[in-house]
């Protein structure tokens, strides 16, 4: 049974066709440029020019190259589930009322996902949708990892509490990590590390995740590439007051992070070179953003009240080793101690030493995977 999973952002549709019960995949790509004259599609690493002015012309453009016969149900990555969706679910109209009503919880991400849902719906009839929400992994947070110390009224009327994100990477890599071991995820006390230029932490204990970083929004955090992470609520309220909230939401979400930081890039190979020419703001960048992470470990580790394993994924946490290093030196005393030559390695490894008490490990995620696993399951049952 193949899986067609689609990942929809506001001008882009990214998607792959997998097998859930063997993890190959057969295609994948994305079309970018969504509602540009200058869109393009790119499958299996060959690109081309196409007309795609809408996210159902986008999706036109896939069925015309893809093998559709072979395709048995789609399953759709959307951001935010809120507290109404904990666990994947099979699409259909209610669904559909309900995303739309839980949109603003997400604006930035859950209306571009809907416009996925509504073009495959139209272009593929008949086909089996299934939903597979970021934050369900999330929704065993305890009240008090979740709950924001303002009037209680916001929560209970609007749904202001944190969510968190990146779930289906940290549920995929914490479950990979536990086969690695051979143990129990059950059994573990395990910090997963989603770095890339978005980026969070999660705290999973014994197989359920108790904290992390990301909060009502994927502002909230670590340091990222464009977006502030944690900040004084202060801060924000003095650019908006001067700027107004559009400029304050567009200044914190786009050009901040180590981006606005260093004044230079997001991207951490310009920001190294940088620093190693002795530019002193990206420098300065990246010692915040190592620092924020290697609080954030320590903090987790105080909240599961033991530390069992730490792992790293995600464009920056699977392919730079100074980042991994920075983020865990001085932490010995939790019993981290990394192997230099191992963290060098590129791909999966356990890049702790053999006399860690605690295991490090890289391995890359594949959400694309667990959402095909996730939707054979929900209609599997």
């Amino acid at each position: 049974m193949n899986i067609l999973v689609i990942n929809c952002g506001s001008s882009s549709l990214k998607f792959q066709i997998t097998n859930p019960e063997t993890g190959e995949t057969h295609h994948r790509g994305i079309v970018e440029r969504v509602g540009n004259a200058a869109a393009t599609l790119t499958l299996d690493g060959r690109s081309e020019s196409v007309t795609a002015p809408d996210h159902t012309a986008a999706m036109r453009q896939l069925a015309a190259r893809l093998p559709l016969e072979s395709i048995a149900a789609v399953g759709h990555r959307v951001v935010h589930g809120g507290e109404r969706f904990r666990t994947p679910v099979r699409i259909g109209p209610e669904v559909m009322r309900t995303l739309q009503e839980m949109a603003h919880l997400a604006p930035l991400h859950n209306p571009a996902n809907i416009q996925g849902i509504r073009a495959a719906a139209e272009v593929l009839p008949g086909l089996p949708m299934v939903a597979v929400f970021d934050t369900a992994f999330h929704a065993t947070l305890p009240e008090r990892a979740y709950l924001y110390a303002i009037e209680s009224r916001f929560y209970t009327e609007h749904g202001i509490r944190r969510y968190g994100f990146h779930g289906t990477s940290h549920e995929y890599v914490t479950g990979q990590l536990a086969q690695r071991l051979g143990q129990p995820l059950e059994d573990l006390r395990v910090i997963s590390l989603h770095l890339g230029n978005g980026a969070s932490a999660a705290a999973v204990k014994f197989g359920r995740s108790v904290d992390t970083s990301m909060g009502f929004t994927p502002l909230e955090g670590l340091v990222m590439g464009t977006r502030s992470g944690d900040l004084d609520p202060a801060v924000a309220l003095w650019i908006a007051e001067r700027g107004g909230v559009e400029h304050a939401r567009e200044l914190l979400n786009k050009r901040s992070g180590l981006l606005g930081l260093s004044g230079v890039s997001n991207d951490l190979r310009d920001l190294r070179r940088a620093a190693g020419e002795g530019n002193r703001w990206a420098q300065r960048a990246l010692e915040v953003m190592s620092y924020r992470l290697t609080k954030t470990v320590g903090a987790y580790a105080a909240a599961m009240g033991g530390l069992n394993a730490v792992v790293f994924t995600g464009g920056v946490g699977e392919n730079d080793a100074d980042t991994r290093a920075e983020a865990l030196a001085g932490l010995e005393f939790l019993g981290i101690e990394l192997d230099a030559q191992r963290n060098a390695s590129r791909g999966e490894a356990r890049i702790s030493a053999d006399s860690s008490r605690v295991a490090v490990w890289v391995i890359p995620t594949d959400e694309e995977l667990l959402i095909a696993r996730k939707t054979l399951e929900v209609l599997s049952a």
